[in-house]
């Protein structure tokens, strides 16, 4: 068939997402009986109706709704094809990445001066995804993935596990004597919801009697409870990796005691097929920050 023009399928992705004309006339700068005609053009085209009508509005068909979910995902896709291209300028290259919040923050970016340094004609993006997706169906030319070595049709390389140890601030060590571990039972703690069992778990390990205070504060990013400590609010339990720096800078200080270890890995994760060369840079850089780190 016909391949339908970018106007009509923008004009119908905008009504099918408002259920309205008149919104995604709006949305385009367009009037409300121009987003109508050319819906009706793209109908005929395609030989069945797109939106039935309801009252004084529009709804879509059935066939119509899957058009419009398999049409949102296509149309966001050729987006990151022009912004990757145009991020990319003449004569280079471009990377779209997918990352954890906490990876990209905490641990990628802060050692990216050093990549573009060696590798200017590289140029990167970067978008949050938190679980696996399909390559196929996204524009993404590698993911950072924490989990287990399951995501189907893909080449996954471990970059390494995860170690969580308890940090807090040098003056806050200092005031709650935290050279000896079982002064953390009285200290005020900081806590990750979705890990919220860690510091159980870490007196557990530690063979400290007791459990560990459960008031305190609570974040759902790794970034606020890293942030919290370094401000001195309270003693964290957090990846080593996210804190190495701080750590070395004297910004945070580790408190003695074991680190937990989890069976989940950081991965570099990209399609099996062909490796653009920018790839293999980018992944031979990593390798190379990770030199000497156990994996």
């Amino acid at each position: 068939m016909r391949l339908p023009s970018l106007t009509h399928l923008r004009c119908f992705e905008s009504a099918a997402r408002h259920q309205s004309f008149t919104a995604a006339g709006e949305e385009l700068g367009l009037t409300q009986s121009a987003v109508s005609k050319k819906v009706k053009e793209l109908e005929a085209d395609l030989g069945f109706d797109l939106f039935q009508r309801a009252g004084r509005g529009v709804v879509l068909t059935p066939a119509g709704q899957g058009l419009a979910a398999d049409l949102e995902l296509d149309l966001a896709g050729l987006r990151a094809t022009l912004q990757k291209a145009a991020a990319a300028g003449a004569g280079r290259s471009a990377l779209r990445i997918a990352v954890l919040p906490a990876f990209a923050n905490l641990w990628l970016i802060p050692r990216l001066p050093d990549f573009f340094q060696r590798h200017p004609e590289v140029e990167l993006s970067f978008s949050t995804r938190l679980e696996p997706f399909d390559f196929a169906r996204e524009n993404f030319d590698l993911a950072v993935h924490y989990g287990l070595d399951n995501w189907p049709g893909t080449h996954m390389a471990p970059l390494f596990g995860e170690e969580m140890v308890p940090v807090c601030a040098p003056g806050f060590y200092a005031a709650h004597q935290l050279e000896r571990a079982a002064s953390l039972a009285q200290a005020p703690l900081l806590h990750l919801e979705s890990r919220a069992g860690s510091w159980a778990e870490w007196f557990e390990r530690a063979g400290l009697a007791g459990a560990p205070r459960q008031d305190g504060r609570y974040f759902d990013q790794h970034s606020m409870v890293i942030a919290a400590a370094t401000a001195g609010l309270g003693a964290a339990i957090v990846p080593y990796d996210m804190v190495a720096r701080e750590i070395a800078a004297g910004d945070l200080m580790r408190i003695p005691g074991p680190a937990l270890v989890s069976r989940k890995r950081y991965y570099l994760v990209r399609p099996h097929g062909v490796v653009p060369e920018a790839v293999q840079k980018l992944e031979a850089w990593m390798r190379k920050q990770l030199k000497g780190r156990p994996v």
